[in-house]
């Protein structure tokens, strides 16, 4: 159960139990004491819940805000490697200080040399007996 679901089906409950604390005032004046502490502690309950539901609109508004910087300074970011590159030159070790890898050249393929295949031995003729060449 999610816990916004139990927090709203506990306050219902306290209410009830408040309102029907009120409603039999007279007949329970010894529970006094306890339903002046149950309205006080249930008005701090709706209070904090109200500061909840502000904080959560305001954690949204943050994490768009803070989305949207954060895509602004990776677009930045680029212009600036890119401006870094221009300076120095793609070739430089220097604009490895600045998170980029220098053009260092294509790497040549080794050349291997084929293995040259070894002759088979020559079949054996029908007229030659199994183990005996000539």
């Amino acid at each position: 159960m999610p816990r916004e679901t139990k927090y709203v089906g506990i306050v219902g409950d306290l209410q009830r139990l408040l309102g029907a604390l009120e409603a039999n005032r007279e007949e329970l004046p010894q529970l006094e004491p306890f339903r002046q502490k149950l309205a006080g502690i249930l008005a701090q309950v709706l209070e904090v819940l109200q500061q909840q539901a502000t904080l959560k609109a305001t954690k949204q508004e943050s994490s768009k805000r803070l989305q949207r910087l954060l895509g602004e300074g990776q677009r930045l970011g680029n212009v600036v490697r890119t401006a870094v590159k221009e300076h120095y030159g793609v070739r430089e070790e220097k604009v490895v200080e600045f998170g980029l890898q220098p053009f260092r050249g294509r790497k040549v393929k080794a050349v291997t040399e084929k293995p040259v295949p070894t002759p088979s031995p020559p079949p054996a003729s029908p007229e030659t007996p199994a183990g005996f060449r000539s």
